[in-house]
C-alpha cells in the first residue's frame, strides 16, 4: 500500500500545483473583494482555499484527459503526465482519480453549510460543460474530416464558452458568491460578464500559442498542426484572398514544420497581431463599461480584478 501511496502523491505532485493557480487564487481574492474590507476569519479564508484547491484539482483532471486526446508534448514547462515513463495510458485512470477527489473534498468540509448543494450542483454543472466544449473541439478537429469551411467565430465562441470560460471564470466567482451568501440565480448578468471574459482570454491564448515565446508560456504551441478552430485560423478566412484561403487549406493542420511555418507567414502578412491588438483593446473597454454599470461596487471589484489579471498578459 505505500508504493501505492507513494505513487499517488507523485500524480499529484506533478500535476496539480504546477500551473499558475490563478483560478484558485480567485476564489480567496473574489471572496475578500465581496466581503468590502471585512477581516476574514481563519475559518473563511480556510474554507476559501480549499475551494480554490477543488478548482485546480478540476483544471488538472481537464489537463492529464486533454492532453492525451491532443496528443500534446509539453504542459507547464514540463513533459505531459502521459510521457512520463511508466505512466502512458494510466494517465486516463489518474485522471478520474482527480476529478473524483473534489466531491469528497467538499464533503468533509462542507457537508454543514447551507450551501453544500449548492457548491456539489456547481461543480457538476461546470464540469458538465466544459467536458461539452471539449466535445464540440474533438468533433471539428477529427481526423479525415477536416474542413476550413466550418470554422466561424460563432463556432469558436461556442468551443471557449463551454471549454474555457465557465470553470476558467465563472466557477472562482460562484464558489466565492456562495461563500459570501448569495444566491447564484440573481447573479446572471456576473455570469455573462465573466463567460465574455472567458472568451477573451481564450482569444489570448490562441494567440499566444502561436505568437508566445514557449519559455514563458510553458509549453510549445501546437494549434496550427492539431487543425483547431483558433481565433487566429478564423480571423485568417475573413481577410483572405482566394490565393491566400488556397494555402491556408493546402498547409493547416498537417503536421509538418515547413507547413507550420507557412500559416504562420501568411498570419504576419494578413497582420493578425495587428488585429488581436485592436481586439484586446476594444474588447477591454466593452467589458470594462458593462462591469461599471452594475449596481453592486463589490461585485464590480471582483470583475474589475479578474479583468485586470488577464489584461496584455504575456503567459
Amino acid at each position: 500500500m505505500s508504493d501505492i501511496r507513494s505513487k499517488f502523491l507523485e500524480m499529484l505532485d506533478y500535476n496539480v500545483p504546477g500551473g499558475k493557480l490563478n483560478r484558485g487564487l480567485s476564489v480567496i481574492d473574489s471572496y475578500k473583494l465581496l466581503k468590502e474590507g471585512k477581516e476574514l476569519t481563519y475559518d473563511e479564508v480556510f474554507l476559501a482555499c480549499v475551494l480554490g484547491w477543488c478548482i485546480e484539482w478540476l483544471q488538472a483532471y481537464f489537463l492529464v484527459l486533454d492532453d492525451i486526446m491532443d496528443n500534446s508534448v509539453t504542459r507547464r514547462g514540463q513533459p505531459c503526465w502521459f510521457r512520463q515513463p511508466k505512466v502512458g495510458m494510466i494517465a486516463v485512470n489518474d485522471g478520474l482519480i482527480l476529478r473524483n477527489h473534489i466531491p469528497r473534498i467538499l464533503k468533509k468540509h462542507f457537508r454543514e453549510k447551507p450551501y453544500y448543494v449548492d457548491l456539489l450542483d456547481l461543480f457538476n454543472e461546470v464540469e458538465f460543460q466544459t467536458t461539452s466544449g471539449q466535445m464540440i473541439d474533438l468533433i471539428t478537429t477529427l481526423v479525415g474530416e477536416k474542413d476550413l469551411s466550418k470554422y466561424s467565430l460563432t463556432l469558436h465562441r461556442r468551443i471557449v464558452q463551454y471549454k474555457t470560460a465557465y470553470y476558467s471564470f465563472y466557477l472562482p466567482v460562484a464558489c466565492a458568491l456562495l461563500m459570501a451568501g448569495e444566491i447564484l440565480e440573481n447573479h446572471i448578468i456576473v455570469k455573462d460578464i465573466l463567460v465574455k471574459m472567458g472568451t477573451y482570454f481564450q482569444v489570448q491564448d490562441d494567440y499566444l500559442d502561436c505568437f508566445g515565446d514557449p519559455e514563458v508560456i510553458g509549453k510549445v504551441g501546437t494549434d496550427i498542426e492539431d487543425f483547431k478552430c483558433s481565433w487566429l485560423v478564423v480571423k485568417a478566412l475573413e481577410r483572405c484572398n482566394e490565393e491566400q484561403k488556397k494555402l491556408l487549406y493546402e498547409n493547416y493542420g498537417k503536421a509538418d514544420q515547413a507547413r507550420v511555418e507557412k500559416v504562420k507567414e501568411l498570419y504576419k502578412v494578413l497582420d493578425l497581431q495587428g488585429v488581436f491588438v485592436e481586439y484586446e483593446k476594444e474588447t477591454y473597454q466593452r467589458l470594462l463599461n458593462s462591469i461599471e454599470t452594475h449596481p453592486s461596487k463589490a461585485v464590480q471589484a471582483v470583475l474589475k480584478s479578474f479583468l485586470s489579471k488577464i489584461y496584455k498578459r504575456q503567459k
